[in-house]
């Protein structure tokens, strides 16, 4: 049986709309203060393992929660959740890179959807795996 990518269509669409994003980020007319600095380095720095992760679940991604595969490999490893803690520090990387520090009043709503989210793909993972499950979350942070 030959191996599946895990290099999907969704993945490769997501990689360019986040460099594209970085790239209008980094074009956007304004002052290159700290924070403006700052924030595309924390983008930057969320970015590349927020794509290694997505890369290490593979097809196992869903944008709803669904229990294919439980993924325990790479960074999977340390974080049960690791989708969700780079992509926070990504959205908070480009709001301090667009100059937009009022928007960062919406983190702890992000934060709140992102624990709700983390919370629901537990229960489905726990419902469809079991004791695995429950032994690979006394090994991982969220």
């Amino acid at each position: 049986m030959m191996p599946t990518s895990r290099v999907t269509p969704f993945l490769v669409l997501q990689f360019c709309v986040a460099l594209l994003v970085l790239a209008l980020a980094s074009f956007r007319p304004g002052v290159w203060n700290t924070a403006r600095w700052a924030g595309l380095i924390i983008a930057i720095l969320a970015a590349i393992p927020l794509f290694v992760v997505r890369y290490q679940l593979g097809k196992s991604f869903s944008v709803t929660p669904q229990a294919r595969e439980l993924v325990t490999h790479g960074i999977y490893s340390k974080i049960r959740n690791p989708i969700y803690v780079f992509s926070t520090l990504f959205v908070i990387g480009l709001l301090l890179a667009l100059q937009i520090p009022r928007a960062l009043v919406f983190v702890p709503i992000l934060i709140a959807v992102q624990l709700l989210r983390a919370h629901r793909e537990a229960k489905v993972l726990q419902d469809k795996f079991g004791n695995a499950y429950q032994e690979y979350r006394k090994k991982t942070w969220f």
